[in-house]
């Protein structure tokens, strides 16, 4: 009876031994590609980042480029942008002394019509 109990185990064991390295060939190779494929996924995104910062790099060159062009040009113009700026202040002046003008002719106006009406009432009282 002892060997009829061992033999069926003995089968049982083999085959279940055969399964499970079955099962493992399958499971072996997928865990071992799956790295690969990690591998392979980085290395894509590092070539997509590598050319997205090589693009950036050329706006970057083209930025600077029309920078340093701006800034001559507006180096180029500063010499007309301080004759506005003196002729700014010229014409401030000039409007400032145009006020003055206008309010001592308005007192001259005043004073010419006051001695005009004297001046009426003393002929017009001689007559």
């Amino acid at each position: 009876m002892a060997e009829e109990a061992t033999d069926p185990a003995e089968v049982d064991i083999t085959e279940l031994c055969q399964d499970m390295f079955s099962k493992m060939a399958r499971y072996l190779p997928g865990e071992l590609t799956a790295p690969s494929e990690d591998y392979k996924l980085l290395e894509s995104m590092n070539k997509l980042t590598s050319l997205k910062y090589l693009e950036m790099k050329g706006i970057a060159v083209n930025i600077s480029t029309n920078l340093k062009n701006l800034n001559q040009k507006y180096a180029a113009l500063q010499p007309y942008l301080d004759q506005i700026t003196l002729t700014e202040e010229d014409v401030a002046s000039l409007e400032q002394a145009a006020y003055k003008l206008d309010a001592y002719s308005k007192k001259l106006e005043a004073k010419y019509k006051k001695l005009r009406k004297v001046m009426k009432e003393f002929f017009s009282t001689k007559t």
